[in-house]
């Protein structure tokens, strides 16, 4: 059976934790937040304080980013544009050893919809 990439994302979300823009929002200053999105997205507007790591690179790139190099034992919220790359990413992230990597539910779009701010 062929999976698609809504699958593999179905698939991410049974085995990670999803939070809230709302709960992300209440963190967003006591937890590193991480963008998974390309970097013309990302330079078109992202959360206050994120890191952008594409997803496409983010295993590799990952330990090389001074605010997230030896992390593993803090939480990570994760977010892409609407919640699919950053479930993947955190599903990513738990194996190699960020246990405590979340996606944040709805993405970047949730993010505006609800008005909050911009970095």
């Amino acid at each position: 059976m062929t999976k698609t990439a809504m699958d593999l994302v179905a698939e991410a979300k049974q085995k990670i934790t999803e939070v809230s823009v709302e709960t992300a929002k209440s963190k967003l200053s006591s937890r590193p937040i991480l963008d998974v999105r390309e970097p013309g997205e990302f330079a078109a507007g992202h959360l206050p304080g994120a890191i952008n790591i594409p997803r496409g690179v983010l295993e590799f790139k990952i330990s090389a980013d001074p605010v997230l190099h030896n992390k593993q034992d803090e939480e990570i919220i994760v977010y892409c544009q609407t919640g699919g790359r950053s479930a993947l990413a955190a599903e990513a992230l738990h194996k190699i050893g960020y246990d405590k990597a979340v996606s944040m539910e709805g993405g970047f779009k949730a993010w505006t919809d609800n008005g909050y701010e911009l970095g």
